[in-house]
């Protein structure tokens, strides 16, 4: 048979990139409590020693900056020097300015609600936001899982974060709070999952722990809970800390960014991305907005039994309210013709960025739960681009 193997990994809360995502998008959360209008893109870098936030922020919100960075990398886990990195003791630089107004300008009232493009009135303030930026955006889904992701990535997160909960429950009390995953999926012929080929695990440790404990206890208390039982075989392959040592991590091992990880919160590779990172955006950045919109098209693509697989491709040119193309993939999937479900959606979704951010309820303070294990297959969560819009043809 046919048969290929497909790779995604997943990171954990106290992988320096992470902990920069998690206190931008908290930063977020706190602005939109107060002022729901801010315009936010707020960017953090970790290093030795100093968390730095930068970026552009505009808002009537009185936020502590400084206090929501310590309070976030605190709860993530770097409480001493012995980790690497203190939450209390490490520096913390505002560079923070306000949104360029030429960016604004074009934002705040779309290039249709100027009179330029007259085909349609517009009296909905809401829906005379341009889009905060061009690009290209995407969104996925296929019916490996329950929750409709790529089984690859799914499983990746189901590691990291069991790994996460091991070292906060005790468990495994010598973990420190950095640490990967990732898994091979083996598909067949059909592309239909049939094994896991390799499990890739390595933790941030106390340096008293011998590496012979961590790794039994690693694959007893993590793979062995997070990975189904009926797709290991004799075959699959476990790596756990191949270098043998992991005692330096977190900003200490490595610097850290927001919006490097941009795969690990999508689909892990499975589906394409247009490049642009989510964490500390508000949702006029259609980088943000429309990719949540274009993963629920997706879900609801897959979820209405439309198709198994679909990808859909929204663009944007900045300052224009309505999308310069629409694209639905379905990879030869398709239960009903592809054109039959182009038109469903169009007819059910208005993509304008201010429609997306009325439907999605993305002006809330919801984004602190999106940093960390992906930002899509988190059901029950809230999150309003994970439910299905239920299509017919």
């Amino acid at each position: 048979m046919n048969r290929k193997l497909f790779t995604s990994e997943s990171v954990t809360e106290g992988h320096p990139d992470k902990i920069c995502d998690a206190i931008a998008d908290r930063i977020l959360d706190a602005i939109l409590e107060q002022d729901p209008e801010s315009r936010v893109a707020c960017e953090v870098t970790a290093a030795t020693g100093q968390i730095m936030i930068f970026g552009e922020i505009t808002t009537k919100a009185i936020v502590d900056y400084t206090k929501i960075v310590r309070d976030t990398v605190r709860d993530i886990g770097y409480t001493g020097s012995e980790m690497g990195f203190d939450a209390d003791t490490c520096a913390v630089i505002n560079c923070l300015n306000r949104q360029s107004p030429d960016i604004a300008m074009g934002v705040d009232v779309a290039l249709e609600s100027r009179g330029k493009v007259c085909e349609e009135a517009c009296d909905d303030e809401l829906l005379k936001l341009g889009a905060g930026d061009q690009g290209m955006m995407f969104g996925y889904a296929c019916n490996e899982t329950p929750e409709l992701m790529p089984l690859p990535i799914s499983l990746a997160h189901k590691l990291t974060r069991r790994l996460t909960e091991v070292r906060k429950q005790g468990i495994l009390g010598y973990l420190r709070p950095d640490g990967k995953a990732q898994v091979s999926v083996e598909y067949d012929e059909d592309n239909v999952p049939m094994r896991i080929d390799t499990v890739v695990v390595s933790s941030q440790h106390d340096e008293s722990v011998d590496i012979g404990t961590l790794r039994a206890d690693i694959e007893k208390y993590v793979i062995r809970e997070a990975i189904p039982a009926d797709m290991i075989d004799a075959g699959t392959k476990f790596f756990i800390n191949p270098t043998g040592r992991f005692v330096i991590g977190g900003p200490c091992g490595d610097s850290g960014l927001t919006g490097r990880k941009i795969i690990v919160d999508t689909y892990g590779g499975m589906g394409r991305h247009g490049g642009g990172s989510f964490s500390g955006k508000d949702p006029t950045k259609v980088d943000r907005s429309a990719c949540y919109m274009a993963r629920h098209i997706a879900k609801s693509v897959v979820g209405s039994g439309l198709a198994d697989r679909a990808e859909v491709q929204i663009a944007y040119a900045i300052g224009v309210a309505h999308p310069v193309s629409v694209r639905i993939d379905t990879f030869g999937t398709e239960n009903v013709p592809v054109p039959s479900i182009e038109r469903a959606v169009k007819e059910k979704f208005d993509l304008r960025p201010g429609a997306i951010i009325e439907y999605l309820g993305l002006r809330e303070p919801i984004y602190a739960k999106t940093s960390n294990y992906g930002h899509f297959g988190k059901e029950n969560c809230g999150l309003r681009w994970e439910e299905i819009t239920r299509l017919t043809v």
